[in-house]
């Protein structure tokens, strides 16, 4: 059991396709490892063992499909996404007990290459926070040392591949939340264009920002899942109609020649506030690559230290928008004993969300609010446009973008808990990226010298080049010594 966990997910669908172990056999040891590890890491808010062991059998019965890339894959969610039949929350007390009658469009898509969920992952209450400490439910920890956060807001996600507990996971990037938990724990991480995989079914927090993307344990993983998820879906407008490239198979696969390549080193990510063992670890993977024959060039994003404000205005007014539709009326927590509408409204959201939603719902209608639109929300929108404009032009000058994923490494639990804004300074090397709508692919490039912790690296590259950033990607990972497991 222990040995199929360790497996990458490249190799146990190959061991799946040939049969070498069985889909009730890969769901039973994941399942196991989650009974092992879940007391010590809290990543998972429900494991659905019964309908994972069920969907596991009916793929035996039927027998391995090569069209079917994932057959017999275990895999987790984030609980942002909606789920048939299986309870979805968004880690907030206002949607305990709603269960979705359809799969958002990217679970669908894994159900269809026939993977096989094993459960819902926590994650920050309605995807708002950098440490999954905003959970209604329970704090999820790093699995490489359980007294660090694991990264949010997709932190069960995270937590959940780097311990083993299966081989992919979704999570969701609004503004870093995919590579900043991928960073803490270890692990590899994307952020799609925007508009590459479909947001239906998603739960929604900014939608001009939100991307779903997979977390795993390699490069070569996370483009088998990217292909799986990513394609046109008619039930969201934004989503591009342009074809799905096989990512996996566009992977270089002789050597790791990165002959060529022109790595983009923006210096305003590079500065000041740059935790020495951070930097360290991501010189030394940038001197790699350019042993590897990658041709370093310095660019300038001039606008980085107006991302976090314009960042956080956008954010915060889209997700008041959006919060505004759960109201105790049509589905979710129910205020009792109310004696009229708006009281029914004022007791359902004062008894169903957090502090941090709170705070920014009241943040996000401020901002939007008569005499204020001009001075905050549009200004915002106008200082991104040109957060776009710079990415666009530094990417003329280089093929990738390559910077540090967080200024840090993951920090202790509780430790920004009286100190909300400490926490939205260390998104500073995020969040622009969705601002600008482009991808990122974060992987680790080493441990820490003093904390001992994962240090992830992040490429960017130009909307819909995924498959030449996660080839760049790819062959890096190859060069690079790896940094093990974490010892749960």
């Amino acid at each position: 059991m222990t040995e199929i966990c360790s497996l990458s997910l490249t190799a146990v669908a190959g061991a799946l396709q040939k049969k070498e172990i069985s889909a009730v056999e890969a769901a039973r040891a994941c399942l196991t490892r989650m009974e092992a590890t879940e007391p010590r890491i809290a990543a998972m808010l429900r494991v659905d063992a019964e309908g994972a062991l069920a969907r596991a059998r009916e793929l035996d019965a039927a027998g391995p499909d090569p069209a079917q890339t994932l057959w017999g894959v275990p895999v987790t969610v984030k609980d942002a996404l909606s789920t048939k039949g299986l309870p979805t929350t968004a880690g907030s007390h206002i949607l305990e007990g709603f269960v979705p009658i359809y799969d958002a469009f990217a679970v669908e898509k894994l159900r269809r290459a026939g993977a096989v969920l094993l459960g819902k992952a926590n994650l920050d209450e309605f995807a708002m926070g950098s440490g999954t400490e905003n959970s209604a439910y329970q704090k999820t920890r790093n699995p490489w040392n359980t007294a660090k956060v694991p990264g949010g807001s997709s932190g069960g996600s995270a937590a959940s591949v780097a311990a083993g507990q299966c081989f992919a996971s979704l999570g969701t990037d609004t503004g870093g939340s995919i590579r900043q938990p991928a960073s803490f724990c270890g692990c590899v991480g994307l952020k799609p264009t925007y508009g590459r995989v479909s947001r239906y079914g998603l739960i929604a927090y900014g939608s001009s920002l939100d991307q779903i993307g997979p977390l795993t344990r390699s490069v070569e993983d996370c483009a088998r899942v990217l292909s799986v998820i990513a394609g046109h879906d008619p039930r969201d407008g934004t989503c591009d109609p342009r074809p799905v490239e096989d990512y996996a198979a566009a992977l270089p696969r002789n050597g790791a020649d990165l002959k060529g390549v022109r790595l983009g080193l923006p210096k305003e990510f590079f500065g000041d506030g740059l935790a020495p063992e951070v930097r360290a670890a991501c010189e030394t993977a940038i001197a790699r690559a350019r042993e590897l024959g990658a041709e370093p060039v310095e660019v300038s994003l001039p606008h980085t230290d107006a991302a976090i404000a314009t960042y956080y205005i956008i954010a915060m007014a889209e997700a008041s928008s959006n919060l505004a539709r759960f109201d105790g009326v049509r589905y979710g927590r129910r205020a009792p004993d109310v004696k009229n509408l708006e009281e029914l409204y004022v007791k359902s959201r004062s008894e169903g969300f957090g502090q941090e939603v709170k705070r920014r719902i009241m943040l996000g209608a401020y901002v939007l609010s008569s005499g204020y639109y001009d001075a905050y929300y549009r200004k915002a929108a106008q200082v991104r446009r040109l957060i776009r404009d710079e990415y666009l032009a530094a990417l003329e000058q280089c093929d990738v973008l390559c910077a540090p994923v967080s200024p840090v490494t993951a920090w202790d639990l509780g430790s920004h808990a009286a100190d909300p804004l400490q926490a939205y300074l260390m998104d500073a090397y995020t969040l622009s990226l969705n601002l600008a709508g482009l991808p990122g692919l974060s992987l680790p490039v080493g441990l820490g010298a003093e904390s001992k912790m994962p240090v992830g690296l992040q490429l960017i590259g130009p909307a819909f080049g995924e498959a030449r950033l996660l080839g760049i990607g790819h062959a890096l990972e190859r060069a690079l010594p790896g940094i093990g497991r974490p010892a749960l």
